[in-house]
Parts: structure tokens; C-alpha cells; sequence
């Protein structure tokens, strides 16, 4: 395996580990409407992910980094092209920071009940973007011989982008619902497993539909593969969830979103960005590549550094494994 075809392995499981984290924590974003009667309960849920969700984001720092070193001709596409809805991610994820940090800094209604409303809406946003962004990616955009996109932001707006938009959404929501129920007590935890119930369901049937169509339009045996791996752990987290083992359903739940990421890069390889114009203007792992000198450095780097981040997150993890309730945080509301 040439050193590029890891560096895109590398770069998929990067991806895979950013939706697995980031993705609960968008989900329990929008649980703050969905799911939280009053402000205690919405901070209930703000203090699951709080010690967590800024660790979470390192991993798109880091797949965005190694694309921008490992496949330059990419990442220049990508965010050329696609300027407009990263754009809003990042202004999402930004305020979406400021957010958490800021809204219990004064005791005023007005002041936290915006701050509420900033966290569902850069939660919702970004979740449903990313499946929108990676819809185009693997369906195909408009590039030109120059490997320049061509296209306009509407183009980006096509039923199977969106289509994947409504998948990314809704599977977070499962997701964070899932890790709600795994990390609180009482009442608001009996909730979260009966809403992941509702949005698993139409999870199913969206994931189900995009999933069979990638594999049509693009899969082999392999995609065929992660496919089934991935609505079987899907209803798996269903009947988990149902049974009250809310451990195992965030696991399968997870594994879902492993699988089927999995899947889009699976059907992507071994472009990068195919062109919706003609097969052979497209990115491919070998066109968009940087040098195999660059490629070799960076892979010491990541060796080096990578088990420790790691670590220090799984520790993190770990020391904030217990669950929580509104009995935790009343003295605090008081």
C-alpha cells in the first residue's frame, strides 16, 4: 500500500471518529429543545457533553490539517467549492463554543435562553451540513480539467446531498438521545429512551434509502458489506435501547456511524472527488497527493503524537463517566 492510500485510510478514520464524538454531542444540542422541559434539565444535558465537546472537535482540526498536508489539491477544492456551507459549520461551531462557555456567565432569563437557543441551532446546522457536504463528495460535483469546481451553490442542494443531510441529522439525534439516557437519571433519562425510540425509527428509514442508494450508484462488495453492518447495528442500538441496556445501544449506535461512514470512503476510493463532468478530472489519491517525502514525515508525526491524544481523551472520558440528574445542579440553579 502506497504511502497516499494510508494517508486517505487515515484521513476516513479521522472523519469516523469526529462524527462518532462530535455527533452525540450535536445530538444532545438539539435534545435541549427536543427533550428538556425546563432550564434545569437543559443543563442537565449541557453538563453531559461540557467537560467533553471541545475534545471532540480536535479531530476535525486534525482531519482538516491532514487533508490540507496530505492532499493539497483536495482540501483546495473542497473548501473552494463548498466556501459557502463550511463557512456556515465554522461560524456554527464557533458561536456554538461561545455558547456553552458564555451562557452561564449571568443569571439573567433573557441572557441563558439565548445562549439555549444558539446551542440547538449550531447543533442542527452543522449535523445536517455535514451529510449535505458528504453527499456531494461522494455522489460527485462539477469539476474541471484544471480540478477546479465549477458549479454553483445550488448544485450542492441535490436530492441525494440532502437526502444525506436528513441521514446525518437524524442518526446525531439517535445518537445523542442514546448518550443522554447512558449519562442521566431519572425522569429525563426514562425520556431519552423513549424519544431515541421515535428518531431511531426514522433514522432507520432514512439511512436505509441513502445507504442503498450510495451502493447502487457507486459500491462494490465491500461498501455491500459495511451497508449491512451498519443497519444491523442500527436496529441492534433499537432493540438495545428498548431493553434499557443504554451501554450497548451507544455502542451500536456508534457503530452505525462507523459503518457508514465507512461506507461513503469506501465507494469514494480511490478518488477523492470524482467530477460529475468527466471521470477523468477527477481527484483522485494519487493527482491530489502531496509528495511522498511529505507523506513519510507526516506519517512519524502521527505515529508519535497519535496514542497520545489518545489517552489523554479516553482518560478524559473516564473520569467523566459518571451520570448526572437535576438533584446535581438544583443548588447550583438556585
Amino acid at each position: 500500500m502506497e504511502l497516499h492510500d494510508v494517508w486517505f485510510v487515515l484521513i476516513a478514520v479521522l472523519w469516523i471518529g469526529y462524527f462518532f464524538l462530535e455527533g452525540f454531542d450535536f445530538g444532545v444540542g438539539i435534545l435541549t429543545k427536543l427533550l428538556a422541559r425546563d432550564r434545569p434539565e437543559r443543563r442537565v444535558l449541557i453538563n453531559t457533553v461540557g467537560p467533553v465537546w471541545d475534545g471532540n472537535e480536535v479531530w476535525l482540526l486534525t482531519a482538516g490539517g491532514a487533508t490540507f498536508a496530505a492532499f493539497p489539491e483536495w482540501y483546495a477544492t473542497l473548501f473552494s467549492g463548498f466556501y459557502l456551507p463550511l463557512l456556515l459549520i465554522l461560524v456554527c461551531l464557533i458561536v456554538r463554543g461561545v455558547a456553552f462557555e458564555y451562557r452561564a456567565k449571568r443569571p439573567e432569563e433573557r441572557w441563558q435562553r439565548n445562549w439555549e437557543h444558539a446551542i440547538f441551532w449550531t447543533s442542527l446546522l452543522p449535523a445536517f451540513l455535514w451529510g449535505v457536504a458528504f453527499g456531494n463528495i461522494v455522489h460527485g460535483v462539477k469539476i474541471d480539467q484544471d480540478f477546479e469546481y465549477v458549479g454553483a451553490v445550488g448544485d450542492l442542494l441535490n436530492p441525494y446531498a440532502l437526502l444525506g443531510g436528513l441521514v446525518t441529522l437524524t442518526l446525531f439525534t439517535f445518537h445523542g438521545a442514546v448518550f443522554t439516557a447512558l449519562k442521566t437519571v431519572g425522569d429525563i433519562r426514562e425520556r431519552a429512551r423513549q424519544l431515541a425510540t421515535k428518531v431511531g425509527l426514522a433514522t432507520a428509514v432514512c439511512a436505509l434509502v441513502f445507504l442503498l442508494w450510495t451502493q447502487v450508484e457507486s459500491g462494490d462488495g465491500k461498501s455491500l458489506v459495511a451497508l449491512v453492518v451498519a443497519v444491523a447495528a442500527l436496529v441492534a442500538a433499537l432493540v438495545a435501547n428498548q431493553a434499557g441496556r443504554e451501554g450497548w445501544s451507544f455502542a451500536l449506535s456508534g457503530l452505525t456511524i462507523v459503518a457508514a461512514v465507512a461506507m461513503l470512503f469506501l465507494t469514494l476510493f480511490p478518488n477523492v472527488m470524482p467530477s460529475s463532468l468527466d471521470a477523468d478530472w477527477s481527484l483522485t489519491v494519487t493527482n491530489a497527493s502531496s509528495s511522498p517525502y511529505t507523506l513519510k514525515i507526516m506519517t512519524w508525526c502521527a505515529g508519535l503524537a497519535t496514542p497520545v491524544v489518545l489517552v489523554y481523551q479516553g482518560w478524559t472520558y473516564w473520569v467523566f463517566r459518571k451520570r448526572i440528574g437535576t438533584q446535581h445542579i438544583a443548588e447550583a440553579v438556585h
